[in-house]
């Protein structure tokens, strides 16, 4: 099943797609958009362009696991977008996600303004990624 992943920032958000058979995540753009409205939208149309059947959201604990103004927002802006979309929402945990992401852009030597426009996509390729992982150790 295709899978959407959201990585929602006040600024940029990622997404990332999975193939049918949920083994590889991409990168799936960056979206610059300060509106909420127009970022739901924005999503909700990445979602039926890119044929998904489900939408995780990355959901930005605090390090001792509790639940931030940045989790309650991302939880707000999944249940907006899953009554725009009608599709199903799940949420991944994120911590550790950004960071990632920027080792892996340390790594590629990716800088400058390359960096900052793929930096959010890759972090929502990351979220994906465990997101697969944990689909594939726990089907029923």
């Amino acid at each position: 099943m295709k899978i959407l992943a959201v990585d929602l920032g006040k600024v940029r958000t990622g997404l990332a797609i999975c193939d049918e058979s949920e083994l590889l995540a991409s990168p799936a753009g960056v979206i610059s958009e300060y509106s909420r409205e127009r970022l739901l939208q924005k999503v909700s149309a990445a979602a039926q362009d890119n044929a998904a059947k489900l939408i995780v959201v990355g959901l930005p604990r605090n390090m001792d696991g509790s639940e931030g103004e940045s989790a309650q927002n991302a939880r707000a802006f999944a249940q907006s977008l899953g009554e725009l979309t009608n599709l199903p929402i799940e949420f991944c945990d994120e911590r550790g996600t950004t960071i990632t992401a920027h080792g892996y852009l340390n790594d590629t030597d990716t800088r400058g303004k390359k960096r900052k426009a793929v930096v959010d996509a890759v972090a929502a390729t990351i979220i994906l990624e465990n997101h697969l992982s944990y689909r594939r150790n726990h089907k029923a």
